[in-house]
């Protein structure tokens, strides 16, 4: 599980004073039931992009988790293996493909609900395709910490690792050099080659980090429900994939500590309450949110 660092404040100068408390201020009052319509709109595309660059968020948290010179992720990153497979499980949640069994009267856990299928229509996508493939052939269900070790090849049963989806990160990197956004290079490390892509246009990924910024400071609507959704699954995404922090690391000192003191209030939250005040489109990323919490 991951970790939210602090940094050590500066003394801030005089002339700097304020500045953000009065910005974020004004913007509180500014939001408006918009908020709260933009978080249900259709999420099979992302409408702040051009078609061709649209990102699925295995994509944006891989974005946020690739060095933007060298072309790959960091090598202490034991999180993102399996946080990518939680987006997976996400996004096929919000394209209407999986959701979570229905409670009942039992009133069950997110950790004890099952994935089932709602639509095996292909979405395009190879890595999804492959995942809803797996969840179709899989009699009983199983829960959203069993797909995450099954897609992760974490499990100690061997009947099972045919789930595992192979070359994660290799394939989505592919994807974003199709997209322009990468491009592929060879890097020689001592005893082997190994293929990087480097950031070919930093254009989508600065776009990025600027909405996951101003969704946590001048966009802060201090109630979860009013952020659009797949900005608040990106959150607990990227956290859960120890990649969050990379998008704040241009902040100041003042604003990291606006930015962070707002992660923690929607990471503190229980997705066992939270579930019930959204959709079912949204009972999937809080069983992800859930078994990552643990």
């Amino acid at each position: 599980m991951t970790t939210i660092t602090r940094r050590v404040v500066k003394p801030a100068s005089s002339s700097s004073s304020g500045t953000f408390t009065e910005s974020a201020s004004n913007n509180q009052f500014q939001s408006n039931d918009n908020d709260h319509n933009d978080r249900n709109k259709d999420d099979e595309l992302d409408n702040d992009d051009d078609k061709e660059t649209r990102l699925t968020l295995m994509e944006e948290v891989l974005l946020l988790g690739l060095k933007d010179r060298e072309g790959y992720t960091s090598f202490w990153n034991d999180c993102i293996s399996s946080g990518l497979r939680g987006c997976i499980l996400t996004e096929l949640s919000f394209r209407g493909r999986v959701e979570l069994e229905k409670t009942g009267a039992r009133r069950r856990t997110l950790a004890n609900r099952k994935v089932v299928l709602l639509d095996d229509t292909a979405t395009g996508d190879v890595l999804l395709d492959e995942s809803l493939r797996h969840i179709k052939e899989t009699q009983p269900p199983e829960t959203v910490q069993t797909w995450i070790e099954y897609l992760s090849g974490e499990c100690w049963n061997p009947l099972k690792l045919k789930y595992q989806l192979r070359n994660v990160r290799e394939r989505l990197a592919k994807n974003l050099v199709d997209k322009g956004i990468c491009t592929t290079e060879k890097q020689n490390f001592f005893l082997f080659d190994m293929t990087t892509h480097p950031l070919n246009d930093n254009v989508h990924k600065m776009k990025l980090i600027k909405k996951l910024q101003d969704s946590v400071l001048t966009r802060w609507p201090n109630d979860p429900r009013r952020i659009d959704r797949r900005i608040l699954a990106l959150i607990y995404l990227a956290h859960s994939s120890d990649v969050l922090e990379n998008a704040f690391t241009s902040l100041s000192d003042e604003d990291y500590e606006v930015a962070m003191k707002h992660v923690r209030e929607l990471l503190d939250l229980d997705p066992d309450q939270e579930t019930s005040k959204y959709d079912s489109k949204m009972d999937v990323m809080w069983a992800v949110a859930s078994a990552f919490n643990k």
